[in-house]
């Protein structure tokens, strides 16, 4: 047996120089220290390691509820946004509507103006051609006119005498005079 004892002790004495051995003294490894050690360390790790636990669950928890918090709100704003979207699409509509109804109301009011404005061209153009024609007609019988006076006077000049103008005189005064009673 003092093999078997010898071979533990000599494993027991190693050269610890990096190498890996067993402990066999049972003083040195102690159990007892190593057990109470193992205990105080789950007694106490046990509750440290609850608090990290519960730590880290309500960590978790509590950013569970802001990212739902969070979500909801995108999904408020997103609804928001949405409505306002269809709002601003619906004032649109409206907006090209009326514009459209606003560009063919214009579009009409100045067919109309301009159908007018050419009515009224036309009309002044129908009066100036009626007035120079009036004018022109005016002018032609006036020359008429002035020639025949041209060409009774000549004729007369040239068929009367002096007897037969004292005559003519003496009639146109002898007609005057009758007008006259007459009007009286």
């Amino acid at each position: 047996m003092k093999n078997v004892t010898d071979s533990f002790v000599y494993l027991g004495h190693w050269p610890s120089a990096g190498s890996f051995g067993f402990n066999t003294d049972i003083l040195a490894t102690n159990p007892i220290n190593l057990s109470v050690v193992f205990g105080v360390l789950i007694f106490f790790g046990k509750g440290v390691l609850n608090d990290l636990l519960d730590n880290r669950k309500q960590r978790i928890l509590n950013t569970i509820r802001n990212s739902e918090e969070l979500r909801e709100g995108a999904i408020q704003q997103l609804e928001n946004a949405r409505a306002r979207l269809q709002k601003v699409k619906t004032e649109a509509d409206q907006f090209r509507v009326n514009g459209y109804s606003e560009i063919e109301r214009e579009q009409l009011n100045l067919i109309n103006s301009t159908y007018r404005t050419l009515k009224q061209l036309e009309n002044y153009k129908n009066e100036t051609i009626l007035f120079e024609q009036q004018r022109t007609i005016n002018q032609v019988r006036e020359r008429v006119f002035q020639q025949a006076l041209q060409g009774a006077i000549g004729t007369l000049n040239s068929c009367l005498s002096n007897e037969l103008h004292l005559r003519t005189i003496n009639a146109n005064i002898g007609m005057f005079g009758t007008m006259k009673e007459i009007t009286d």
